[in-house]
């Protein structure tokens, strides 16, 4: 992981950085539209961006209610760690934070990613801007 850095701030601090990985991984790739992408929540949660050099390849947001979401990793990043280690700092902060829980919509195709942290699906999947989703959750306590 020595070329790669993690810096974790306010949706002021990280914005620009993390809207480009978040664009290309939803809008572009997944053809997420935009209005669905963008909301309030940004302004309120902390972000977390990891950077090979000075090019923001993941993302992730940790919100107030405990959940995670946006969670994007470039896909040239894909495979190398990044999305493991962007994960294993968010349970940390959050850990740190002593919540009592982690929570997420998970896209289908990544329960594996999130249950190799330890994460167990909650319930039936769903349908969230027409790709299968299925909620997730992490105690920590």
């Amino acid at each position: 992981m020595l070329p790669y850095t993690l810096h974790h701030a306010a949706w002021a601090e990280l914005e620009a950085d993390a809207r480009l990985v978040r664009t290309a991984v939803f809008i572009e790739e997944q053809h997420i539209a935009a209005e669905d992408e963008w909301d309030d929540e940004d302004a309120k949660s902390l972000h977390f961006v990891i950077y090979d050099q000075n090019q923001a390849i993941a993302t992730a947001r940790l919100m107030q209610n405990h959940h995670v979401g946006r969670v994007a990793v470039l896909q040239k990043a894909r495979g190398s760690g990044v999305g493991q280690w962007l994960m294993r700092e968010i349970i940390a902060r959050a850990r740190a934070e002593q919540r009592p829980y982690l929570k997420l919509s998970a896209q289908t195709h990544a329960i594996g990613f999130y249950e190799n942290l330890g994460f167990k699906v909650e319930g039936e999947s769903y349908l969230d801007c027409g790709i299968p989703h299925v909620d997730m959750q992490l105690l920590l306590t």
